[in-house]
């Protein structure tokens, strides 16, 4: 592969911020390296080379460029701070703050603000908080609170809305989720897979969980822990074609994953998964770099829990996220499973 068909070039020519964690690259007729963002003049594509990190790229022979706007880091680390800001203020106010606000109280446009926001977070200010709003909703409605107190702490100001939302928000109607999934239906399939048994479960909005083990029956069990009130069925042929679909995925990730799927999670988790989803086949990211990349840099423990979290195995892809020296960590489904799924997508 040539370097204009690397990825990485795409990354360097539209000056990409989020990829300053990535990736520097080295041009050999200047014998400087540059972050993806930089502004400096846009070098030959075969006159460049890529390191992993600083450290090689010095290893190498190559200097820091000097260029004052040759690394945007800096300013990466001041967009991040304002959508770090404006998430606190969307979780802070009793209901939803309009884009303009939000923009204005960050100093800058809508456009920019919108574009800054869903760049870093993966969710739009509208989407982050609708997740926020259904976080509240789980929490409100697995607690003591009857349904009509927890659509109101949730910023819903009537009746009509919050069961217009509930379908969207919960997958059931809001009395059926306090009750653990009563009157919902699941589908599921049990098969098997080089990495052993695996679970594919599909609720009426997409699939609610891809589990991994080495028994079946504790597979179901956990799946029966999820939804402890819903009714479980055994599906037919057809939708086995839906665990054949993800179990190839398994064997031969270049086959790629595309699934509707249903997410269950905290605001905060939405925005990890939303996060993993992007980082390419056959690449990793460390707990650090994600929590960077969702404008939370110091929140790199809780992206390991929202990690951990994950019903998801491959669609949500948790395990190509390892410490910051490259070392393989936990794994919800076992780091051994981490190791072969990641040793696939490389070759």
């Amino acid at each position: 592969m040539n370097n204009e068909q690397d990825p990485r070039w795409a990354a360097i020519v539209a000056r990409d911020v989020k990829a300053d964690t990535l990736f520097v690259y080295g041009v050999k007729t200047t014998g400087v390296y540059c972050r993806p963002s930089s502004a400096s003049r846009l070098p030959r594509p075969e006159n460049i080379e890529f390191f992993d990190s600083p450290a090689q790229a010095e290893a190498a022979g190559y200097r820091p460029s000097k260029r004052a706007t040759g690394d945007q880091t800096q300013l990466a680390a001041h967009h991040a701070q304002l959508v770090a800001d404006a998430c606190r203020h969307i979780e802070q106010a009793e209901t939803p703050p309009s884009l303009e606000t939000l923009a204005r109280l960050a100093g800058l446009s809508t456009f920019h603000f919108h574009r800054i926001f869903k760049a870093i977070t993966g969710l739009t200010p509208k989407g982050y908080a609708g997740a926020l709003r259904s976080r509240k909703v789980r929490v409100g409605l697995k607690g003591q609170h009857s349904v009509t107190a927890t659509l109101y702490d949730a910023g819903f100001n009537s009746n009509s809305r919050f069961y217009e939302s509930a379908d969207q928000l919960l997958g059931m109607t809001p009395s059926d989720y306090k009750a653990g999934g009563l009157n919902s239906t699941i589908h599921f399939a049990v098969g098997q897979c080089s990495l052993g048994a695996i679970l594919v479960a599909q609720s009426q909005r997409g699939v609610c969980a891809i589990l991994l083990g080495d028994d079946p029956d504790l597979l179901v069990r956990d799946l029966q822990d999820q939804f402890p009130k819903a009714e479980l069925v055994g599906a037919d042929r057809n939708f086995e074609q839906l665990v054949a679909q993800v179990v190839g995925f398994i064997e031969a990730p270049a086959l790629g994953l595309d699934l509707p799927l249903d997410l269950r999670g905290t605001a905060f988790q939405e925005r990890v998964w939303q996060a993993l989803r992007e980082i390419p086949v056959g690449s990793t990211a460390s707990y650090a770099q994600i929590a960077e990349r969702i404008g939370a840099p110091k929140s790199f423990r809780a992206v390991a829990q929202a990690c951990g979290a994950n019903h998801l195995a491959v669609a949500i892809p948790c395990h190509r996220v390892v410490r910051s020296n490259g070392e393989l960590s936990g794994y919800r489904w076992g780091v051994e499973r981490k190791r072969q799924l990641l040793e696939r997508e490389t070759r």
